[in-house]
This record gives C-alpha cells, structure tokens and sequence, in this order.
C-alpha cells in the first residue's frame, strides 16, 4: 500500500545570497527538502520534483536579475500541495514577456504558469513582493488535458 499524504506540514525558510548561485542554492535546497519528504513517507512524484526545480530556479532567477536586493525562499509541503514563495524587494509584479526564440528569456513565467495549479503576487512586509506558486505533489497538471506534455495527467 503506497504511503499516504502525512498530515505533517512541512517547510523551510532560505534567505539566498545575493548574485549568481542564489537559483542553485535554492534548486538544491528544494531537491534535498523534496527527498527529505518523501524519506518520510510523503507520497512526491518525480514530476513534482521537475516542476518545483523549475519554479524555484525561474522564480529565483527573475529576483536576482530584476531587483538589486536580496532574495527569500519559503517551501511549505501540506495536504498534498507544495507551496512555493520568493520574496524580494522590489514591489513591482513579474510581467508575461513574449519569449525570444534565441534563448534570451521570457519563457518562465510562461513555464511557471504552465506547471502550477495557481501562482499570485501580493505585497510582502519588506516593501517588496512575494511570488506564490502551487503545485500538486502527486504531479498533476492543473492545465493538463490532451495536449499536455508527457507525464502529465
């Protein structure tokens, strides 16, 4: 019988450095607090895995690059659901860009939207902003329907 959902919140707080390694220290923070979960018999599917690394990283990324101060992540594993926060300083709200086909940006928010069940901005105590993403741990895709990517259900 698989392990069910633990009725255990789980979460973690990272304050990131500012500057270039800020998304892999909060991709790798997020690994081990994933592995951690399901070491503790969290059911967390490997597409969840994927998406919460690509979330954080994209999330992380656009805070470093658009705001001059530092960054948190905040990861809160409850009922099913890995919330995702990364707060800044900047109290402007991420915008939808059209992506470049030359690899210069754009895709992340497209990305981010694409794989969670439900991403806000709201205004964070420090005068900057918190972005929230959702996602399912079982891996399952908000949007998903028949043209959704492999793995998705």
């Amino acid at each position: 019988m698989p392990p069910s959902h633990a009725t255990e919140r789980r979460q973690q707080h990272l304050d990131l450095p500012i500057g270039i390694h800020a998304a892999a220290r909060a991709r790798d923070a997020t690994a081990h607090f994933l592995h951690e979960a399901k070491d503790h018999g969290e059911r967390v599917s490997t597409v969840t895995e994927g998406d919460a690394a690509l979330v954080v990283t994209e999330l992380v990324s656009n805070a470093v690059r658009h705001t001059t101060g530092p960054c948190s992540l905040d990861l809160l594993l409850h009922e099913g659901l890995l919330d995702i926060d990364v707060t800044d300083t900047s109290p402007a709200p991420p915008e939808v860009r059209p992506p470049h086909m030359g690899g210069t940006g754009g895709w992340g928010l497209i990305l981010i939207h694409r794989v969670a069940r439900a991403v806000t901005v709201t205004p964070a105590a420090n005068g900057g902003k918190r972005v929230h993403a959702c996602l399912d741990v079982d891996g399952v895709d908000a949007a998903a329907g028949p043209d959704a990517p492999p793995g998705r259900s």
